[in-house]
């Protein structure tokens, strides 16, 4: 689908402004001289203010304003006005964090969402997740093997059919040599790869209705053959309970296993946990809740 066309049908309102705008090749001056020539006065800081977020226009005196941008920005009738909505009452959910802020490969992450027709902001975004448990094979030769992904999520609108995941390799890995198996309540849809980045789709056995919950599992077989320095989960948004487990090699034990949180993948971890494994060989990092960042283990051979 095109960007502008499911920014304007799933919203939410900055989100859609910004894109018309971004589509349409605008500055802000420009515009604002646009809504003059319409006899709307609206400050180029309210309109900035508007496309990012930090505002949202008033239902009641603003309705002539988002009119005229649809006018100026050459959309159809109230497809900007049915996003501003009611008066809003209580707590909005949060607009996702973007790919940029949370992973040095969120650029490429961005083109090769586009590539599937999908808004890099708008992934999954009536999609919130209320658990997601993972468990990672780490190999004799100090690799990343299979990771097996569960993950039950509600769905905020009907006519959902697919969830959209994104695999971060290591740094320099072949992203050819990543292989997705869809499991329970899905099936593999569209690849797309670009050095150590995959982005795929697993399409639902059905469409969602509003609030049903839907449960996926999908397994990445890693087969680049990097050491592993740990594997962490992305989170865009406020997320339910996380369980993360890695299978270690008996053979080859991790010197140190520290459970870990980060706001990207830049900063030092703001938590960071020693774990131990069991008898098994399993080690397990539990997170009751998660806010938008990373969480993982991270993994020191010697």
């Amino acid at each position: 689908m095109d960007p502008l066309a499911e920014a304007l049908r799933r919203g939410p309102f900055h989100v859609a402004l910004r894109t018309a705008i971004e589509t349409r090749g605008l500055s802000l001056a420009r515009l604002r001289a646009h809504l003059s020539r319409l006899d709307v006065r609206v400050a180029e800081s309210t309109l900035s203010y508007w496309q990012r977020g930090l505002r949202h226009p008033d239902p009641q005196h603003a309705l002539g304003a988002v009119r005229a941008l649809e006018t100026v920005l050459g959309l159809p009738a109230d497809s900007l006005v049915v996003l501003v909505g009611p008066p809003q009452r209580g707590r909005a959910r949060k607009p996702a964090t973007s790919y940029a802020e949370l992973v040095v490969a969120g650029t490429t992450t961005r083109d090769l969402l586009s590539e599937l027709g999908v808004h890099p902001e708008l992934v999954n975004a009536d999609l919130e997740v209320r658990m997601i448990t993972e468990r990672v094979t780490l190999r004799s030769d100090r690799s990343q093997g299979r990771v097996e992904t569960l993950n039950v999520s509600r769905a905020h609108a009907e006519g959902i059919d697919r969830y959209v995941a994104v695999y971060h390799g290591e740094f320099g890995a072949d992203g050819s040599k990543v292989r997705i198996t869809a499991g329970d309540g899905c099936r593999l849809g569209r690849v797309r790869r670009k050095d150590h980045v995959v982005v795929f789709e697993l399409v639902f056995d059905r469409v969602l209705a509003k609030d049903e919950i839907v449960v996926l599992s999908f397994a990445v077989d890693d087969e680049t053959g990097e050491p592993c320095p740990g594997y962490y989960r992305l989170f865009r948004a406020s997320s339910g309970p996380y369980l993360l487990q890695y299978e270690l090699p008996p053979d080859n034990l991790p010197a140190r296993l520290v459970q870990e949180v980060r706001s990207n993948d830049a900063r030092p971890p703001s938590l960071a946990r020693e774990l131990y494994c069991d008898r098994n060989c399993v080690v397990s990092a539990y997170y009751p809740s998660m806010e938008p960042g990373l969480a993982g283990i991270a993994v020191e051979w010697e």
